[in-house]
């Protein structure tokens, strides 16, 4: 059974990329063809990811999945939770606005999301200077001081 999300605020729409709509439009193609093929067992439950009936994806199962997905690519075995916390230092780091990512996480105030990423501010810092130096007509000349 699906669980209701934390506060009203929880619930919001975001933007994807088209490249993830994509992905998600051919994932839906599938399912409905998986639907057709169970027939009168499909359970519809309106679920982006489901088993082979429809019914929703057990934790464990989805556990399991998921950790198979990162030793087939290589990488360190990381809770799914933890993909949260990678789209926002990735997003910081990108140099994208912390106000944006903020929103994205469902934090209530962008001073949430500065305290809990503040160790991915500091390059940024540098990567900023650069930026306005170049803004300024003055090439590469930013130079990082102690504070």
């Amino acid at each position: 059974m699906a669980r209701q999300p934390k506060t009203h605020r929880s619930r919001r729409n975001v933007s994807l990329p088209a490249v993830l709509v994509d992905v998600l439009r051919q994932h839906r193609l599938r399912q409905v063809e998986t639907r057709l093929l169970a027939g009168d067992a499909w359970e519809a439950t309106d679920l982006v990811f489901t088993d082979a009936l429809g019914h929703p994806l057990s934790e464990t199962r989805l556990r399991w999945a998921f950790w198979r997905l990162l030793r087939e690519a290589g990488l360190p075995r990381i809770r799914l939770y933890d993909l949260r916390h990678t789209m926002a230092t990735l997003m910081l780091a990108a140099g994208e606005h912390p106000k944006v990512v903020s929103e994205r996480l469902g934090h209530s105030t962008v001073s949430i999301t500065l305290d809990t990423y503040s160790h991915v501010l500091p390059g940024l810092q540098e990567a900023a200077a650069e930026r306005l130096a170049v803004t300024l007509g003055a090439g590469r000349t930013a130079i990082s001081e102690p504070r």
